[in-house]
């Protein structure tokens, strides 16, 4: 027998019962709404956007201002060059970004899904193309209910194809952080240039392969999974009560002041008809992108996003009723009538204290860090071929492999020197330009007379300077070997 998947049998007595694991998604037709938090979310997702997409285009000392080179190994961030080196910047990057998660949703709730997430933002920017091409909340569920016609599938066409032309746009820039705009553009453009009309390079493989699928990511998250991709696949909707408690700012339906709720004129006696200020109007689940009622409380389905509150506003402000039925408090606040006040000097609490300060020492470690780092790196290898050996009869030789590696966009001459035990010299040439952000190969020979050390290992010092600066130098430890 064959069986709905999504359909839940009755059995008769004695009977197994089948049980679909699965909801069906119902369609979610998120309604415009205005107000003081939709002005911040709109604000946010200019400010993400105008970042995101400008950010490659912008130009520094001659070249991208922000530009990942994979191929290079070199990312480049405004005037300072990363090497890979440099991993330790990207844990501390890492460590921020984990520690002010944690601190934000500690004192405010999910306030990075609700404002900058980029399923958030993106999902915000393809609603508005969808209202402006099809209309508000009304509309569109009155054409998605009406057979195929030249209309609704000119509609449908003009909307996907928007979509897909934002989408692609988003993985063209995405992988223009990785190739340098400027040149994946020619390639873009020779690409799709008609056969017999020349054109720039062509596109590679990979940048194809990349444009298209962040393109399709974007557009099948945010155009069609939408909520799914909160409610399902991301992990911080399962692990957020963790790290909420009862002075956690959180969006609250006031069933003290709402309840029993229900239908009534707007000059209506809420006291005599035995109402609360909530009219049942379900706007609060109209405007809400996961399609949840606030109303039956704090829910894991919630990003945060607060248009719930102001689409409350808006109808307690025409039933001529405060505000704040729905708002941003507490549990302790709803519980025990807590003043604004009390409110924020709750959220100075001890665990908010400690990521306060582990967030901003780790901050400001990695920010004198990068402010005294030396644009220069040296790494010594030892020759292996020939680990020590007499030349011209009066010296014992040993020969390094000295990688220096000059992180500043300014070439500069580099003097080499060796200390560390009696009579030890560099022969040859002890000086060596290097490019800017370059590094280069140099080897090293260093001698000490015959007969000053006794046989074994001893311990040695490199030391490469700038010679048109003194603050840059670089120091690294080897050993001198005497057979």
């Amino acid at each position: 027998m064959n069986h709905n998947p999504n359909k839940t049998e009755l059995s008769r007595p004695g009977e197994a019962e089948e049980q679909s694991l699965y909801e069906i998604r119902r369609e979610i037709y998120a309604r415009a709404v205005g107000g003081w938090f939709a002005r911040w979310r709109w604000a946010l997702v200019i400010l993400t956007q105008v970042v995101y997409y400008g950010g490659p285009w912008l130009v520094w000392n001659g070249r991208q201002a922000v530009l990942f080179d994979l191929v290079a190994r070199k990312f480049y961030i405004f005037g300072i060059v990363f090497w890979p080196q440099d991993f330790i910047y990207l844990t501390g990057l890492l460590i921020i970004s984990a520690l002010s998660l944690f601190l934000f949703t500690a004192v405010a709730g999910r306030l990075w899904c609700g404002y900058a997430c980029p399923q958030t933002v993106y999902t915000e920017i393809f609603m508005w193309i969808e209202r402006k091409v099809e209309g508000d909340r009304p509309a569109r569920m009155r054409l998605d209910e009406q057979p195929m016609s030249a209309r609704k599938f000119g509609l449908k066409s003009a909307k996907h194809g928007l979509w897909l032309a934002l989408s692609l746009w988003t993985g063209f820039t995405f992988v223009g952080y990785f190739t340098p705009i400027h040149q994946l553009a020619a390639e873009v453009a020779g690409f799709a240039a008609p056969a017999g009309q020349g054109g720039g390079p062509v596109l590679g493989p990979w940048e194809i392969f990349w444009i298209l699928f962040y393109g399709f990511a974007t557009y099948g998250n945010a155009g069609w999974m939408r909520e799914q991709v909160c409610k399902y696949m991301c992990p911080y909707a399962r692990f957020q009560s963790a790290m909420f408690d009862p002075d956690t700012l959180i969006i609250t339906y006031d069933p003290e002041r709402g309840e029993p709720r229900g239908a009534r004129a707007r000059n209506a006696d809420t006291q005599s008809l035995g109402l609360g200020h909530c009219v049942d109007c379900d706007i609060c689940v109209q405007v809400c992108p996961t399609g949840i009622d606030i109303r039956d409380g704090l829910q894991y389905e919630c990003i945060g996003c607060a248009a719930c509150i102001d689409g409350c506003n808006q109808v307690m402000s025409r039933m001529g009723y405060p505000k704040g039925l729905i708002r941003y408090t507490t549990e302790n606040a709803l519980r025990q009538k807590l003043t604004p006040r009390e409110i924020l000097a709750r959220a100075l609490r001890p665990r908010v204290l400690v990521y306060t300060a582990i967030l901003w020492t780790i901050i400001i470690a990695i920010g004198v860090t990068l402010y005294t780092r030396v644009p220069l790196k040296v790494d010594v290898i030892r020759d292996r071929a020939s680990l020590s050996r007499e030349v011209e009869g009066r010296w014992v030789e040993n020969i390094y492999q000295l990688q220096v590696m000059n992180t500043e966009e300014v070439p500069h001459r580099f003097t080499i020197r060796a200390s560390g035990v009696q009579t030890l010299q560099v022969a040859g040439d002890e000086a060596v330009e290097i490019p800017g952000a370059s590094t280069r190969m140099v080897p090293v020979r260093l001698r000490v007379e015959t007969g000053k050390l006794p046989a074994g290992s001893h311990k040695i010092e490199f030391e490469v300077a700038a010679s048109d600066n003194a603050a840059i130098v670089a120091r690294e430890r080897s050993i001198f070997l005497v057979r």
